[in-house]
């Protein structure tokens, strides 16, 4: 089972390397900064920004669905007709919208490791401290507050969609799941898609936030670079680039994907 993972591993970590659009064998860097500060290898900071990327883009995609899940969950529970239920959705969206987003990178990173260490300690446990994943803790922190986030924009669009579709649903013989599945969902994905689209914006540049617990994403490994090249204009201009990059990028992925959400609306 162990040579099973590790080939998989070498298989993940070549795929990556075709495409990496850096340091890949038709990447920017390898073509053209082979000579350059930014050369691949051990003459140059090719392969650290690199790096900074697919980290970047990794807690990202990751956070992405995590957030989506839990914010739809919450939406649910803040129109829920059992009292517990909103109370909780709404103080969930209280709390982690109105924490600062390096706050509650902080909270989880540090607190959670507090917390699970008391833990077991209490079941007895006397062995080396325990240390979270910066990765999953990083992930953990973005998605809560994308998440709370999230449900405001999903709960503004289960209110925009008329009672009488609930209605219908019934008047169908539907049981509620799959009046929310059939009726319900493509509608709500279509309105809420421009608000989703402004958050994955705004997810983009917040997972600048994990280079504080020393994930090594785009500003750590530029921050780095800084430091020891000295050359502060030429590296933060380069993670500029590469967020704009990224949200360009996005844009235009974002366009077919609300095309796609619409394509079933009748032309007028």
């Amino acid at each position: 089972m162990g040579g099973l993972f590790s080939a998989l591993g070498s298989f993940w970590s070549w795929i990556v390397h075709i495409f990496d659009p850096l340091c890949g064998p038709v990447g920017i860097f390898t073509w053209w900064g082979q000579s350059t500060i930014l050369a691949c290898g051990d003459t140059g900071w090719g392969d650290e920004i690199a790096l900074g990327l697919q980290v970047t883009i990794s807690v990202a995609i990751v956070t992405l669905p995590i957030g989506l899940a839990i914010g739809f969950l919450v939406a649910l529970g803040q129109q829920s007709e059992e009292k517990p239920l909103r109370l909780a959705a709404g103080i969930y969206t209280t709390i982690f919208r109105g924490l600062p987003e390096l706050l509650t990178l902080f909270i989880i990173y540090y607190g959670m490791q507090m917390l699970i260490q008391s833990l077991l300690t209490f079941v007895g446990y006397d062995g080396p401290p325990i240390e979270i994943n910066a990765f999953l803790a990083g992930v953990i922190a973005l998605s809560v507050v994308f998440s709370a986030y999230c449900s405001e924009v999903l709960l503004s669009a289960f209110r925009a969609i008329p009672k009488g579709q609930y209605e219908a649903g019934d008047a169908l013989g539907l049981h509620s799941g799959r009046t929310l599945r059939l009726i319900i969902l493509p509608q709500l994905v279509r309105i809420a898609l421009p608000g989703l689209t402004n958050l994955w914006m705004v997810l983009l540049k917040d997972t600048s936030y994990v280079s504080i617990i020393s994930l090594a994403d785009i500003l750590r490994q530029t921050s780095v670079a800084v430091r020891v090249t000295k050359e502060p204009f030429f590296f933060y201009g380069l993670a500029c680039c590469l967020y704009l990059v990224l949200a360009i990028l996005s844009s235009f992925l974002l366009v077919y994907v609300e095309r796609w959400a619409k394509r079933s609306e009748i032309r007028r």
